[in-house]
């Protein structure tokens, strides 16, 4: 099977007379727009999730979305008439939903138990895990501007985040240490079980889906029940948002976006996640960006611009079958 890395794109979309050229522009890069529609949504994720963790537990939370998302998602399949989850499918999307349960746990526990600051940093090495995850997976040597790419955009994260500065490494850390690792392997499995196999992005999504529902069901199912019985609207309103929009959209497209590109893309695209974040805490939360933090989404805008055209730059050079 061939690498990411040595996946030759299909040739641009000719020109349609009379189209506008945004809507042209917007038509040849609609797997890199659709990724940063999922960085957004996950940015946006912080203030739902930042609201219910102030009242209900961790499990609880994840509990409901995943059991919302399944829910969305079978109904989905239903009305599209979808094939049946095929054998090789089901056992996909369990590797997959496995990886990515322990990722949300993680990163959800870790963010609980650190620095705002030192959250922010750790995760974002996932822009630098990636490359490397992937240049082991599949043997394939990447361009050193991508790693250069990657560590500009860590330190802009840095910046970004660096309003309450640095503190002493704790338990938190170590869990989004192993959240951003875990992140980078999930993006690279993806790839690499996924690509030039034909499976369905819903039906992937709906195993990964079930299994991390009844993951974190059996973790807290008595406290799940009690929470269905006393939750408020804002409460509802916050699980469904995570739950539709953060789950079925954002992993519907990671998915079928992953087999389209390369995780290493993918990842630098989706890793422009902590700009949306500040931008929707800034608008709607009302917060409040020093200089240091603007500079910091400067430099996170130009490492990903950097790694997205090293990244392209190096994959076209590759023959149609090299690797």
């Amino acid at each position: 099977m061939p690498s990411p890395s040595s996946v030759v794109p299909p040739p641009p979309h000719p020109p349609i007379r009379g189209r506008a050229p945004i809507v042209s522009f917007l038509a040849a890069r609609r797997v890199d727009v659709l990724l940063l529609l999922v960085a957004i949504v996950w940015g946006s994720s912080y203030l739902a999730a930042k609201f219910l963790t102030d009242t209900v537990d961790v499990p609880v939370i994840l509990s409901l979305r995943f059991l919302i998302t399944t829910g969305a998602l079978v109904v989905i399949s239903l009305l599209w008439k979808r094939r049946r989850i095929s054998l090789r499918e089901g056992v996909v999307g369990v590797v997959l939903g496995s990886t990515q349960a322990a990722v949300l746990i993680l990163e959800t526990w870790g963010i609980a138990g650190t620095s705002a600051t030192n959250a922010g940093l750790i995760i974002s090495l996932v822009i630098v895990f990636t490359p490397v995850t992937e240049s082991i997976a599949f043997r394939v040597k990447l361009p050193r501007m991508l790693f250069v790419a990657g560590v500009i955009a860590v330190v802009g994260v840095c910046l970004l985040v660096s309003g309450d500065g640095f503190v002493a490494p704790t338990l938190g850390d170590a869990l989004m240490l192993a959240a951003a690792i875990v992140r980078s392997i999930h993006v690279t499995a993806v790839s690499a079980l996924t690509r030039g196999r034909g499976f369905g992005a819903l039906n992937l999504t709906l195993v990964q889906s079930a299994l991390c529902a009844t993951a974190y069901t059996a973790a807290g199912h008595s406290r799940v029940l009690a929470a269905v019985r006393t939750f408020s609207a804002g409460e509802w309103a916050g699980v469904v948002y995570l739950g539709l929009a953060c789950s079925v959209f954002a992993f519907l497209v990671q998915t079928w976006a992953i087999q389209q590109t390369s995780a290493s893309r993918a990842s630098l695209l989706m890793g422009t996640e902590p700009i949306w974040a500040v931008l929707i805490g800034l608008t709607i939360g009302q917060e409040t960006l020093a200089l240091p933090g603007v500079l910091g989404a400067a430099l996170i805008v130009t490492g990903t611009y950097l790694g997205l055209r090293a990244e392209t730059h190096h994959r076209n050079l590759l023959p149609p079958h090299s690797g």
